[in-house]
């Protein structure tokens, strides 16, 4: 028979780490114990190797109150396999501002700016030349188109003899003499007849017409643009509204001062155009040269024309 001690069956010892605490509440847990007992035999064997090991500093031991459980739920320090790193943040390149070059900017920029005037320039050539002098004419401030305001005037065109009288004064349009006033580029000094000034516009001509008053050089200014001029005439004119008058058949205009631009472009466009009578020339035929207010009606009785002096 063996003997039992007291206290019933005892399990066998195992060494128990100075500090170790049992797990409370219940047998322990396997693991628990297991760790425990290999935590032992390691402070055994350092406590062996330290007796005959010289002496030197010894390294901190393992704090053996931090349990087992917490060292298995410790962070590893690795993320999850199924964490992502988040994409990093795209840090945009600092751009030095540097000093601008307004030499070669201004220098562009004006060869930018002439480019685009001669084209404009060009386009607007081509497209003025592509107008109809009508339309030209009609584009021109300041300028009465009668064609539109009084077409039946435009439109009276008989040679007659005698004085006549006018809608305006000068006239642009009407029944009048048939003998024209010559037109090659003359400038005359004194008061012409309207009846044979029309009949020079019937042809295509344009008469410029001035106050008396006008200034002299204003006068000389006029007439550089009549002189060696065909289709051309120029004349005084009393108690004109306006300092000068310009006529072609059915258009007027009317400026104060020589230099105004308009006159050139009134020549421009209508001398020649404005005409019912094409071709038919200022030079020959029954032209009159002499002035004065009373149309002279050469050939009425039969009488050849005549040439007189201005």
């Amino acid at each position: 028979m063996s003997t039992q001690h007291g206290g019933g069956n005892r399990k066998p010892s195992t060494k128990a780490v100075s500090g170790a605490k049992p797990k409370q509440g219940g047998d322990e847990d396997p693991d628990v114990v297991e760790d425990s007992a290999l935590e032992a035999d390691s402070v055994e064997e350092t406590d062996a190797v330290e007796e005959d090991a010289p002496a030197t500093p010894a390294k901190p031991k393992a704090n053996p109150r931090k349990s087992a459980t917490a060292r298995k739920t410790a962070p590893t320090g690795k993320r999850p396999a199924t964490a992502t790193r988040p994409a990093a943040k795209k840090i945009a390149p600092v751009k030095v501002k540097q000093g601008m070059s307004w030499g070669p900017i201004a220098l562009f920029t004006t060869v930018g700016v002439l480019a685009l005037g001669i084209v404009g320039f060009a386009g607007y050539q081509v497209w003025q030349n592509g107008l109809g002098w009508h339309d030209r004419a009609d584009q021109i401030s300041g300028i009465q188109d009668y064609y539109k305001t009084d077409k039946a005037m435009v439109g009276q065109r008989e040679h007659v003899w005698g004085p006549q009288t006018y809608k305006m004064s000068p006239p642009v349009a009407g029944n009048h003499n048939p003998n024209w006033q010559r037109c090659l580029g003359d400038v005359y000094t004194s008061q012409i007849a309207s009846e044979h000034a029309l009949h020079s516009m019937e042809h295509g001509a344009v008469w410029i017409t001035y106050n008396p008053s006008l200034p002299a050089d204003q006068v000389e200014t006029l007439a550089k643009k009549v002189r060696g001029n065909d289709y051309m005439l120029m004349s005084p004119y009393p108690n004109l509204d306006k300092p000068i008058s310009l006529q072609a058949w059915g258009f007027q205009l009317k400026v104060d001062n020589a230099s105004d631009g308009r006159i050139d472009e009134f020549i421009k466009a209508l001398r020649q155009n404005a005409t019912l009578e094409a071709g038919t020339p200022c030079s020959s035929g029954d032209i009159i040269t002499e002035t004065g207010t009373t149309p002279r009606d050469l050939g009425k009785d039969g009488s050849t024309t005549q040439m007189g002096g201005n």
